[in-house]
């Protein structure tokens, strides 16, 4: 298996307890868009980039619709705003968190 330590690492900075088993789900989830650079970040500032992570990852991994993943992202993105670089790990799992469907990488 990757060493996914950055990742731990990166998540932590926002919440105790990091599951180490749910990051590792989100990597395998995102799997090669991870080694872009652009693809591996998320931007709070595009609108665009806001609908693919609910239509995709808060959707089809969480099962979050609409309003509830909305909110579930402005939270996130408040929680993450002083970060220039929001790692799209961290931004799943705070999302997963937020929205209590970590149950869902497990």
């Amino acid at each position: 298996m990757a060493d996914n330590t950055q990742y731990y690492d990166d998540v932590e900075k926002f919440t105790g307890n990091v599951s180490n088993a749910a990051v590792d789900e989100i990597v395998k989830y995102c799997g090669i868009a991870l080694r872009s650079k652009d693809a591996s970040l998320v931007s709070c500032s595009d609108p665009v980039e806001l609908g693919r992570v609910r239509d995709g990852f808060a959707s089809k991994k969480l099962g979050l619709a609409g309003d509830a993943a909305d909110k579930a992202i402005a939270a996130v993105c408040e929680k993450m705003k002083d970060d220039r670089q929001k790692s799209r790990v961290t931004f799943y799992y705070l999302l997963a968190e937020e929205s209590g469907t970590m149950s869902a990488l497990a």
